[in-house]
């Protein structure tokens, strides 16, 4: 198994708008960065967990948590014209962007990145990383024990 920190501005989906779906489920949508967008196709698997991350909004931080749930499959978003994911350059014979399907495991604590960054535990994550802008990222065994305990206590 592998784990992830998966971002979402809280305003487009939210921790509690996965809680909400229908089946608790909803695809991953919007990816528009080719090394995320590998992560999606090439090194998830189903099964696999993740951090769901609020980015974009006054305190981002860690929302709660979420499993991979599907295998990869094409992008909608990049074929409506009127989406703000679309791609003139995509095309259904040949999408550039894929998601996959993500369901609710766990709404937690919220861990705000401030909280994140002075761990030293997580001195190397890749969140934390100068310049990281990425959506989606892989997360260490440790890394994930270490933020699963601190989203247990009530701090």
């Amino acid at each position: 198994m592998s784990y992830w920190l998966m971002k979402s501005e809280p305003d487009e989906v939210s921790i509690d708008d996965l809680a909400a779906a229908p089946g608790q489920t909803l695809p991953w949508f919007g990816v528009r960065n080719y090394q995320a967008r590998n992560f999606l196709r090439d090194a998830m698997k189903i099964g696999d967990q993740a951090l769901f991350y609020h980015s974009g909004c006054a305190e981002p931080g860690i929302a709660g948590l979420c499993e991979i749930c599907s295998e990869s499959y094409p992008d909608t978003t990049q074929f409506a014209a009127d989406s703000p994911y679309f791609d003139a350059k995509s095309t259904p014979e040949t999408p550039r962007w894929l998601v996959r399907d993500v369901r609710f495991v766990a709404k937690t604590r919220y861990l705000p990145l401030a909280e994140l960054r002075s761990c030293p535990e997580l001195v190397n994550m890749r969140l934390l990383a100068r310049g990281n802008r990425l959506s989606i990222t892989p997360v260490t065994a440790d890394e994930w024990a270490f933020i699963t305990r601190l989203l247990a206590t009530n701090s």
